[in-house]
């Protein structure tokens, strides 16, 4: 940990996408603890980056979750790595909503959707929604959520 026991950016980094990953795969933090060969409390801390993994056990975790041992790191799959500081503050949003219930729920339903014209309008539903000004302008009914077909810079491909 670097500073007052502020754990490092990486090591939090690693923690949130073993997690979004064991979560991906529906395992438990004990299941995990056990392939890894330590108790649930340390993949606990593992996950929220208070303690760092040596270079075996990151190869062994990334054996287990089934990833390159480069997932964990957010990298490109070239080994470029993404870990600018701009986009480590965005892969920390992404991922921690991804670990949640909605971001799981959202993401296995989008990937059932077989229709790539489908996928597009939500994706630019989704991102419209995100444009709204406040809580308030949030549509409560469908007619409101048609109405931004018609809003400006939102296309329906």
């Amino acid at each position: 940990m670097s500073g007052a026991n502020k754990p490092n950016e990486i090591d939090v980094q690693v923690g949130a996408r073993m997690k979004l990953r064991r979560k991906l795969l529906g395992l438990s933090q004990s299941a995990l603890a056990s392939a890894l060969g330590v108790t649930f409390q340390q993949v606990q801390k593992y996950e929220k980056g208070t303690n760092r993994m040596g270079a075996s056990r990151l190869l062994v975790l990334a054996n287990i979750l089934q990833v390159t041992p480069a997932f964990l790191f957010a990298q490109e799959e070239d080994g470029r790595s993404i870990g600018a500081p701009q986009n480590l503050i965005e892969t920390d949003k992404i991922t921690s909503f991804l670990a949640t219930r909605e971001g799981l729920e959202i993401n296995r339903a989008f990937v059932s959707i077989a229709s790539p014209k489908t996928r597009r309008s939500i994706v630019a539903l989704v991102v419209a929604l995100s444009h709204e000004k406040s809580a308030g302008d949030q549509p409560d009914d469908l007619q409101d959520i048609e109405g931004i077909a018609t809003a400006p810079n939102v296309q329906f491909l």
